[in-house]
C-alpha cells in the first residue's frame, strides 16, 4: 500500500522564483548538507527541466542511498513532478505545486507517494521510519528554499 506525504509551506516570494529554486540541484544538495547529498544530472545543467534525470547520493538513516529521478511533468511556474527511475523504492513520485498568493507569496505543496519493497515489512518500515524522516527532510528543504527565495525577492 502506497504512503502519501503532503507538506504545505507558505513562502514570501513569487511562484516563478520558488519554482526555479526547487529545480536547482545545487540548492537541493545545499538544503540537505547534513546528509552529504550530491546530485549528478543527465545533461550537466544544474537546473532541471522536462525529461532530465538526476541521481542523488546521500546518507540517510545510516546507510548511503542512491536514487535517480526523471522530471515527467513541467508546467512552469505552477507544477512539476519527479519520479524515481532507479532507487530504493518500489515507486516514488514527488509532485511539486506552486500557487501564487495575494500579496506576492507562494503556497508550495510537496506531495510524495511512495511504495517500499519487501511487502508488509516494507510498509511498516515506511509508516514508522521512512515517512516521518521524509516529512522532516521536506520541511527542512522548504525552509531552505523559503530563505533563498525571500532573499532573492528582496534583491529584485
Amino acid at each position: 500500500m502506497p504512503a502519501l506525504i503532503e507538506i504545505v509551506s507558505v513562502i514570501g516570494a513569487a511562484p516563478d522564483v520558488v519554482f526555479d529554486l526547487e529545480l536547482d540541484v545545487d540548492v537541493h544538495a545545499a538544503s540537505l548538507r547534513a546528509s552529504q547529498e550530491t546530485a549528478t544530472t543527465s545533461t550537466g545543467r544544474r537546473r532541471l527541466t522536462l525529461g532530465d534525470e538526476v541521481t542523488f547520493r546521500a546518507r540517510h538513516l545510516g546507510p548511503r542511498w542512491c536514487m535517480t529521478s526523471r522530471i515527467t511533468v513541467y508546467e512552469r511556474p505552477h507544477r512539476f513532478v519527479d519520479e524515481q527511475t532507479r532507487g530504493p523504492f518500489s515507486a516514488f513520485r514527488h509532485e511539486h505545486h506552486f500557487q501564487g498568493l495575494d500579496g506576492g507569496g507562494t503556497r508550495m505543496t510537496d506531495r510524495v507517494t511512495m511504495s517500499a519493497p519487501w511487502g508488509p515489512l516494507g510498509a511498516v518500515a515506511t509508516r514508522v521510519l521512512v515517512a516521518p524522516y521524509l516529512r522532516r527532510l521536506l520541511r527542512q528543504r522548504a525552509a531552505h528554499i523559503g530563505s533563498l527565495a525571500q532573499a532573492h525577492d528582496r534583491r529584485a
